[in-house]
């Protein structure tokens, strides 16, 4: 154990040339970040995640019964023993040959029992209550750190001047507000990927504890190595976004069309603004050329800027769902109110919350669906998943 210890933590990778763990121990002048500060994270990971049921079940819940939005879940298919024994046993989803077969045995029709299985999907969904009180905790947890990173951050250079970040790098006194940040930003993110697997299942889950994961990995790597300044700019970015997306949700629940809409915009436009241009520019030529220039580069260097390189990309991919569910939403805004967190079912699922489906389909919906045959029957088209049994996606 003892080799595996000096190997994981060789100075010559997390550290640049002529620099030890000796150099960077705590002294009476100064304090820098050791790595088993980062051990408080993970019981703080519980008792942050103690708290969101807490406030969800206190706080999130009234707010959501005032706004008049209802625990109610979808409605439910009628009892049928042998369609349940195929749900349970052998798929969700059934195919063309497998609806005929049922068909025949039970004497319905296709579209009836393709509709059974829609309801019966939706009942394993949560309520619009219990998504609204997850974006709720989200949205206080977000308003609250955004709030303290900026606070914070406006009272330091490297704000202003990211060389900052790195003049006299790695002897940079570790402050109480860094420590803080950056200790209940990596909680949460812990408490985050842990709780995916009890949350609302999303259509891009596996993305999301990529994202989860390559978070935790940049919050450790610039904590340990005492990158903490530009990780503090990394993390206040980052939650800028997060706070409306949230909130936009939150009013889509409430049925509050035009606040939604509104909040929407504003995310889209900060999100890919930030994520797109501020970013790139910002950190990532702070982190890659400016660093190369004061600093140099070493192993964990080049970790931690291929992390970052991963992040940009998942930018990249969320920056093109959220322009594609803006364009669906204006082209459908032609026959109908332009709603972004609604009509974009197959979109990513973190940006659209509402994707439960509908028991009855849209006008729209409708005229794509059947067509008349000759013998006066209804014909699969092939275009709508209320017919085909193909599912949308459901639900950071």
């Amino acid at each position: 154990m003892a080799g595996i210890l000096a190997w994981f933590w060789n100075e010559r990778f997390w550290l640049p040339h002529n620099v030890t763990w000796a150099d960077l121990k705590n002294t009476d002048e100064a304090t820098f970040p050791q790595a088993e500060d980062l051990y408080l994270a993970c019981p703080l990971a519980f008792c942050i995640f103690m708290i969101r049921l807490v406030f969800e079940r206190f706080i999130a819940r009234p707010c959501a019964t005032g706004l008049k939005i209802q625990a109610n879940g979808p409605q439910k298919a009628q009892p049928n023993a042998i369609l349940e024994k195929v749900f349970t046993a052998i798929t969700k989803h059934p195919d063309e040959k497998r609806l005929e077969g049922l068909s025949k045995q039970l004497d319905w029709d296709v579209r009836t029992i393709q509709r059974w299985f829609r309801q019966r999907r939706n009942q394993e969904k949560p309520s619009t209550l219990a998504r609204f009180c997850e974006s709720m905790w989200r949205f206080t947890f977000y308003l609250y750190i955004f709030t303290y990173g900026v606070r914070f951050l406006k009272k330091t250079p490297w704000l202003w001047n990211t060389k900052e970040c790195w003049y006299n790098y790695p002897y940079q006194p570790l402050t109480v507000d860094i420590h803080y940040y950056y200790i209940l930003e990596l909680s949460f993110y812990l408490s985050l990927l842990f709780s995916q697997f009890t949350d609302i299942r999303r259509k891009d889950f596996l993305i999301m504890f990529l994202h989860h994961v390559a978070t935790i990995s940049l919050i450790t790597f610039s904590y340990v190595n005492n990158m903490a300044r530009v990780g503090t700019l990394v993390m206040c970015l980052h939650d800028a976004a997060d706070v409306l997306i949230e909130a936009a949700k939150m009013a889509n629940y409430a049925k509050c069309q035009m606040l939604c809409n509104l909040l929407f915009a504003m995310f889209a436009i900060l999100f890919i603004s930030s994520r797109l241009g501020l970013y790139p520019v910002w950190i990532l030529n702070t982190t890659v050329f400016e660093s190369w220039d004061i600093v140099g580069p070493y192993p964990s260097w080049w970790v931690f800027n291929l992390l970052l390189i991963l992040l940009q990309l998942l930018h990249t991919f969320w920056s093109y769902l959220i322009v594609r569910t803006a364009c669906r939403a204006i082209s459908r805004g032609k026959v109908g109110k332009w709603n972004p967190l609604h009509v974009s079912k197959d979109d990513r699922s973190d940006i659209e919350s509402s994707s439960d489906e509908d028991d009855s389909p849209t006008p729209a919906q409708k005229h794509h669906s059947t067509t008349t045959t000759t013998n006066g029957t209804n014909k699969n088209h092939g275009t709508n998943g209320y017919l085909t049994g193909a599912p949308y996606p459901d639900e950071h």
